[in-house]
This record gives structure tokens, C-alpha cells and sequence, in this order.
């Protein structure tokens, strides 16, 4: 059985300024939700809080019934979060990052061999320190650290900004199988090639998402945001 992703009633202000205004919305698992904005206008705020790495003023987050904000324990298998920066130790290797969230390097050397870490090919620049990494490197990695755990939701902060046609190839291809095996994405983004592996796209404009209907038309889109 599906496990509906129910975001209800998030809010956020920062002094007389409303971030977020009682935003809800339902996500069906094995989906992709695309979130698109001008800079500034609330949607690293909205994955943050989703991410539990800040606080709400309002607001649930259900996972197929039971609310992620309250259920701490529940959140932590349940989410996976790459911000837009790098939540990785710059003196490290891959490999040394890599264990830090997998359990054991026989889990690691699976997934580089049959899983996440072979399908974004991190087996390129395992050696290589993050400190010398390029921004496609940093980001493949950020995602194969953020789903050692398994999680079903998977929450993407601008995933392929800046980065070449390569590693944002690498990075679709992951995010349509995991689609595939049942997992649930909410991704912003500013790029037009993620437009296509989004179910559903909604604008967030003056603290208020909205859904709109890709229809091609990127002029068009542009104009709404």
C-alpha cells in the first residue's frame, strides 16, 4: 500500500515577514514534486524545515499517516536532505565521507558495485578529498551520503545548479530509478532540464504554493514566477 507525503498548514515568518503562509500540500509516493520560485523566496526555507534543520511557526508533515515533525526517530529513517551547500567534511576522502553515514564498508562496496554509489559514479574520485573536488563531484556524493540510510523521501535543494551535462545526466538517471523503487522527491530547482523527471511543479510566490501546469512553454513559465 502507498504511503501518501501530506504537508499541512507550514508556516514561516521572519519578523513581519510571512515566508511561508500556511502551505499544504499531497505528494503521492513514487512521485517527483518540483518546486520553483525567484531566489529569496521561501523554497530552501520550506526544504530546510521539512528537513527538520529549522523551526516551523506551524505546521505537519505526515508520511502515510504519522507526523514526521513529532516522531523524531521516524523522521530521521524516513528523510534524506541535500541542501544547496555541501554537508561534507572538506579534509576527507569520498571514501571517508562515505563511511561516516554507511554502516560498513561491505554496504558501501554493494552500492558501488549494484546501487546509488555506481548509478552517480562515485567510484571515479573515491580517493580524491572533497577539499579538490569539483561542484558535480560534491553533489553526487552529498546525494549517495543522504540515502545511506534508505529513506523514502528524498529532499533536493537545487540538485544540478552549476553543474555540467554530465553529472546532471548522472543525477536524473538516480532520481527516476528511485522514483521507480517507490521513493518520494521534493526538489527545487531553476533548471529546465529537471522540469521533466517533476510529476507535478508548483510555484511558491509570496508565501503561497501554487500549482501550474507545464505546458512547454517556457516564456510563459518564467512569467508566473
Amino acid at each position: 500500500m502507498k504511503r501518501l507525503i501530506q504537508i499541512r498548514s507550514l508556516s514561516k515568518h521572519y519578523g513581519r515577514r510571512t515566508i511561508l503562509d500556511r502551505i499544504s500540500l499531497d505528494v503521492p509516493q513514487g512521485s517527483c514534486v518540483g518546486i520553483l520560485g525567484e531566489n529569496g523566496c521561501g523554497k530552501s526555507t520550506m526544504l530546510s524545515i521539512l528537513a527538520g534543520t529549522l523551526r516551523r511557526d506551524e505546521g505537519e508533515f505526515f508520511c502515510g499517516g504519522e507526523d514526521l515533525f513529532q516522531n523524531r526517530r521516524f523522521h530521521a529513517k524516513t528523510v534524506g536532505y541535500v541542501p544547496q551547500g555541501t554537508p561534507l567534511l572538506e579534509e576527507l576522502t569520498a571514501m571517508d565521507n562515505l563511511r561516516l553515514w554507511y554502516p560498513d564498508r561491505r554496504q558501501i562496496n554493494y552500492e558501488l558495485e549494484n546501487g546509488v554509489l555506481g548509478m552517480l559514479g562515485i567510484r571515479e574520485f573515491l580517493k580524491v578529498p572533497v577539499s579538490k573536488m569539483s561542484g558535480g563531484m560534491k553533489k553526487r556524493l552529498s546525494i549517495g551520503c543522504a540515502v545511506a540510510h534508505q529513506p523514502e523521501i528524498l529532499l533536493l535543494d537545487e540538485p544540478s545548479a552549476a553543474l555540467d551535462l554530465i553529472c546532471k545526466e548522472r543525477i536524473a538517471s538516480y532520481l527516476l530509478e528511485f522514483k521507480r523503487r517507490g521513493g518520494t522527491v521534493l526538489l527545487t530547482t531553476h533548471d529546465i532540464q529537471e522540469l521533466p523527471i517533476c510529476d507535478s511543479l508548483y510555484i511558491l510566490k509570496n508565501g503561497k504554493l501554487n500549482y501550474y501546469k507545464y505546458d512547454g512553454n517556457y516564456h510563459h513559465l518564467v512569467g508566473k514566477l
